[in-house]
């Protein structure tokens, strides 16, 4: 799903400029962010600067410090633990759809899966660019799979995961093989649950998830290397 640039707003042409540096490193991590400075960089009033600006502070890839904004620096620690909540809610949303358990466990909303496995197929026919486009679709997934199972309080825990996550996640840029794992691997999840294979649903989801937080946490060490270096050449 391409775009054409010379359709794109100038304002939105500088934001995927700037996330693309954050993304790589161009932009040195612990410069600060000044609105003058960049739009010598991107050759472009401060308008549009302070128009991406905002929004990436509203992603979260940006972050307002004391003496101004400075990119988005990820704590460690902190995404591991939060992959592993991840984890202990997703399979309890799987294994709500379990045959066989308490009459009292719901099974899963079938409708509701079925919608997302002809949302990722057509993606796997159409695939998405690297961003934060890919990285709402992908949540949706998940925290569909939540709702369908049946526990609101599930879904909404989960959203306040991604929350805490997606600025490291929105900062990666997958490659094309990635994203079509990616949704391969959502389509197979999809596909087990429609069929009652809870297990495998089960074992598919959690490599999956184990996959991403091994991307994010080489992703948010690259961003702190980064960071380090910076400061080095500061110093």
């Amino acid at each position: 799903m391409t775009r054409h640039s010379g359709r794109i707003p100038l304002s939105e042409r500088v934001y995927d400029s700037l996330r693309r540096d954050l993304a790589t490193g161009a932009i040195v991590p612990t410069e600060r962010l000044g609105e003058e400075r960049l739009a010598e960089i991107y050759q472009v009033s401060r308008t549009p600067v302070r128009e991406a600006l905002a929004r990436l502070q509203a992603e979260g890839l940006v972050e307002r410090l004391s003496d101004g904004l400075y990119p988005y620096r990820p704590r460690i620690d902190e995404l591991d633990h939060l992959y592993e909540l991840r984890i202990v809610l997703e399979a309890s949303g799987i294994q709500r759809g379990r045959t066989g358990g308490p009459a009292s466990t719901p099974a899963h909303d079938l409708d509701l899966v079925r919608a997302e496995l002809k949302t990722w197929r057509a993606l796997r026919d159409d695939p998405p660019d690297p961003g934060p486009g890919l990285v709402a679709a992908d949540e949706r997934f998940h925290t569909t799979l939540l709702a369908a199972a049946g526990n609101a309080a599930l879904a909404d825990a989960l959203t306040a995961v991604h929350v805490r996550v997606r600025p490291v996640r929105t900062l990666d840029l997958p490659t094309p093989d990635r994203i079509a794992t990616m949704t391969a691997e959502h389509i197979a999840i999809a596909e087990q649950l429609l069929i009652g294979a809870v297990d495998a649903a089960l074992e598919t989801l959690t490599t999956h998830i184990d996959t991403s937080r091994a991307h994010v946490l080489a992703r948010a060490q690259h961003a702190l290397r980064l960071t380090k270096l910076g400061r080095a050449v500061r110093d």
